[in-house]
């Protein structure tokens, strides 16, 4: 199930919302692990009992880790649980891309020995839970956090179906405490709804508009196509997948509000990055402090004595980064170009960029962060070469006439909330829709926007066939 669904928004979260209010806070968590698991059942039905055995098998581990007083054996516990949770995303993430290239190997070499595999299918969101497990294990591993009071708390917290299939990545000492007591306000109630209903809207009314032009221009032969038309379709995607993304993380931090969770932020105007290096403290924020905290500080972070292993880890890191957005070699290239401006901005580019100003530092890093989208897009890295011909292969404008005056009026409101948390009046409105207002008549205008929003939206879904779910990937 996804959140834009009609299931979703009609049936399952009010009735959800009804009665997990109706019942005393002993039975909360049982009643939200249930549902979640509903959630989850929903769409991948055959790996819900996987995920929960694995879970459940995961706690005890931890638990066996947390009890023993040999620092040898604790380490060698963390070791087995993490490998655990890794074999699971390896297995059915990387299984068909592994075996594809093996066999593409063996083509080359005039082998004869293909291997025939069943394809195996990829459980939704397994990357992000697979993350929130290795967490839990590494900071109890730490001391940074106690273990979960029973295994139905710990499996609720990896299952919680508001985070549970796009993020954020919530670290398991977040919301400790708020799984053994929380309050429900009324006012975080109202306010999780304003910020569901924005991030609905982000997804339904704006992304899925960009997302069917850039669709009805990737998904064919780019013959016939001209410059203009290549790169309306790359910034309708750069935006589709910005307020799909945002979208999803919006409405992941209204859900948990509205149940009494507080889960991290995800999304910081990223489009408005002065560098590369500045673009990754804001765009899918809990992926980049994961990345830091269990992968490039583990490998020596900043405290390496030579400098070329700095950029190389740090490069390593984001080519890591890639493969886990997917298993494409397409997504690699995407984590090696980032990795690769990274390290240049720690060699001198960040200087320069500082030198030439706000204007151009903002122009230059939008202008390197859409290209990399087109690795991010393409299927293949011939087509991606392809595309990159197409968009600087000659002067031409779009043909405006084919496209409705709705995709515009679209594209023009995507721009503009893209940059408009630059100014005061734009960053003042964001803070509103995001945190609440403690004036009344604010609150009152507030969710009457969004409710017109959530019924425009609803309408949307209703009316279109076009309303794609891009993380069954991730």
């Amino acid at each position: 199930m996804v959140f834009s669904s009609v299931v979703f928004l009609v049936w399952f979260l009010p009735l959800s919302l009804i009665i997990y209010y109706l019942l005393p806070f002993k039975y909360k968590n049982y009643f939200l692990l249930a549902i979640s698991l509903v959630f989850y059942a929903w769409g991948a039905p055959k790996f819900t009992l996987v995920l929960s055995i694995s879970v459940i098998i995961d706690f005890y581990l931890v638990k066996m880790m947390v009890t023993s007083k040999s620092m040898h054996y604790k380490r060698l516990i963390l070791t087995i649980s993490v490998l655990i949770s890794l074999l699971f995303l390896l297995y059915f993430k990387y299984a068909n891309f592994f075996i594809e290239n093996l066999n593409l190997a063996l083509v080359s070499a005039h082998s004869d020995k293909i291997i025939n595999w069943p394809k195996v299918i990829l459980p939704i969101g397994i990357s992000f839970f697979t993350f929130q497990k290795i967490t839990y294990s590494i900071d109890i591993y730490r001391g940074n956090t106690q273990p979960a009071q029973n295994a139905a708390f710990y499996l609720l917290y990896v299952v919680m179906y508001p985070q549970l299939i796009a993020g954020p990545i919530v670290r398991y000492n977040s919301v400790a405490k708020q799984l053994n007591a929380r309050t429900h306000f009324m006012s975080d109630r109202i306010n999780g709804f304003i910020r569901f209903g924005i991030g609905l809207a982000k997804k339904v009314l704006i992304a899925n508009v960009l997302g069917e032009y850039a669709d009805a221009f990737f998904n064919h032969s780019f013959i016939d196509r001209n410059t203009g038309e290549a790169w309306i379709a790359l910034l309708s995607y750069a935006f589709q997948i910005y307020y799909d993304f945002a979208g999803y993380s919006d409405m992941a931090i209204g859900l948990g509000r509205m149940f009494g969770f507080t889960f991290p932020e995800n999304f910081d105007s990223p489009y408005t990055s002065k560098s590369i290096t500045e673009f990754w403290r804001r765009w899918h924020i809990t992926l980049g402090h994961w990345m830091r905290d269990y992968l490039y500080i583990p490998l020596g972070g900043n405290r390496v004595n030579n400098k070329l292993r700095l950029y190389f880890n740090l490069w390593l890191v984001f080519l890591i980064s890639g493969l886990w957005h997917g298993a494409s070699w397409n997504f690699v290239i995407w984590g090696a170009y980032h990795g690769l401006f990274l390290a240049l901005e720690r060699l001198f580019l960040i200087k320069l960029l500082k030198k030439a100003g706000i204007g151009f530092s903002w122009l230059f890093t939008f202008f390197l962060v859409i290209n990399g989208w087109v690795f991010f897009r393409v299927e293949s890295f011939s087509e991606s070469l392809h595309f990159f011909k197409l968009l600087y292969g000659g002067i031409s404008l779009p043909t405006v006439n084919n496209s409705p005056f709705g995709f515009w009026l679209i594209f023009v409101v995507a721009v503009f909330f893209s940059f408009s948390s630059s100014i005061r009046a734009g960053k003042n409105l964001e803070i509103i829709f995001h945190r609440g207002s403690k004036q009344l008549t604010v609150t009152v205008i507030s969710l009457a926007v969004v409710i017109v929003l959530y019924i425009l939206s609803l309408s949307q879904i209703v009316s279109s066939n076009y309303n794609p779910f891009i993380y069954f990937r991730f």
